[in-house]
């Protein structure tokens, strides 16, 4: 198991310069210039290399890739051209509502989608599983404005049940931060739901037809017991990836849901910093997402490795 880790390790730490250098050379290839977008179209030509001198874009690419790196190095993201605050600042500031977005999504996805797939594997070709295979395939061709404004227009609009937009920290009342995810968190859950169970049934599927399977019933256990104690258990391990996955590809920023319901994360960040041309806000944010990839990827090989030994091998 030690030398899996260690060569797990090994392969995640060479992605990190690489995505740094990919990042850097990606946003500054499109030749937008932040200056002119910050001083303004009245601005005159000095004034704008003026602030392009003050805000050291003027040097060449080497020197502000370098100047950026030895910032990484000490845990400086930079600062951001148009808020003047440090990049890691105002990443924390919006993280929060993000990750409490994903939590609950990933939450309300594993409790719905996993057991609905394992009782559709149990019952295949039963009403059970066409009804679980029909309502995964409406969950993944529903596109998410449309589910979006649906919930907003009955729950919020007519019913009046949960508010239509914006986002309350939980210092402002757990009730009322619960209340502000309830939407957002529905919306994102009928696609993921919908995935999770996809994926459940087809694992648990598969693990129903093994041999160790069929031995256990034979033995009088109970569907019960070999759903959950031998199949569930024994199919775990692409669970647990998508379990992974999922929450990093939140965590990268739901764009259209946070713009949606008007929640101050990472997703509305990011569109905000590309219409601004806030190179360290990107880069840093690129970067933080990058590097959360390969923890959590690397915390999913080494869960799955716990659940089935055969993969430190």
């Amino acid at each position: 198991m030690k030398g899996f880790v260690f060569k797990r390790l090994m392969s995640a730490l060479p992605v990190i310069p690489i995505v740094s250098v990919l990042i850097f050379l990606l946003i500054h290839a499109g030749g937008s210039d932040p200056a002119r977008i910050l001083a303004g179209d009245t601005a005159t030509d000095a004034a704008v290399e003026s602030l392009r001198q003050h805000l050291a874009l003027d040097r060449p690419l080497s020197e502000q890739f370098l100047a950026w790196v030895g910032g990484l190095v000490q845990g400086d993201f930079g600062t951001s051209i148009f808020y003047q605050r440090p990049v890691s600042d105002i990443v924390m500031d919006r993280a929060g509502a993000t990750i409490s977005l994903a939590l609950s999504v990933i939450t309300l996805s594993v409790l719905i989608g996993v057991p609905a797939g394992a009782i559709a594997a149990m019952r295949l070709g039963e009403r059970t599983d066409k009804a679980v295979t029909f309502l995964a395939a409406m969950g993944f061709s529903l596109p998410i404005f449309l589910v979006a404004y649906s919930l907003v227009y009955v729950v919020s609009l007519k019913l009046g049940w949960l508010p239509a937009q914006g986002y309350s920290p939980p210092g402002n009342g757990l009730w009322s931060f619960a209340r502000s995810l309830m939407l957002p968190t529905l919306t994102l859950s009928i696609f993921y739901i919908a995935l999770f169970a996809r994926v459940s049934r087809a694992t648990v599927s598969d693990m129903l037809k093994q041999d160790f399977v069929r031995t256990a019933a034979a033995k009088g256990a109970s569907p019960r017991r070999i759903l959950f104690v031998h199949a569930m258990r024994t199919s775990a391990v692409p669970v647990v990836t998508l379990i992974g996955t999922t929450f990093a590809a939140l965590l990268g920023g739901v764009v259209v849901t946070e713009s949606l319901f008007n929640i101050p994360g990472l997703g509305r960040l990011v569109t905000e910093a590309i219409l601004k041309r806030d190179f360290p806000i990107i880069q840093g944010l690129v970067l933080m997402t990058s590097i959360l990839y390969v923890l959590i990827n690397l915390c999913i090989d080494l869960i799955c490795a716990a659940l089935d030994p055969r993969l430190s091998r």
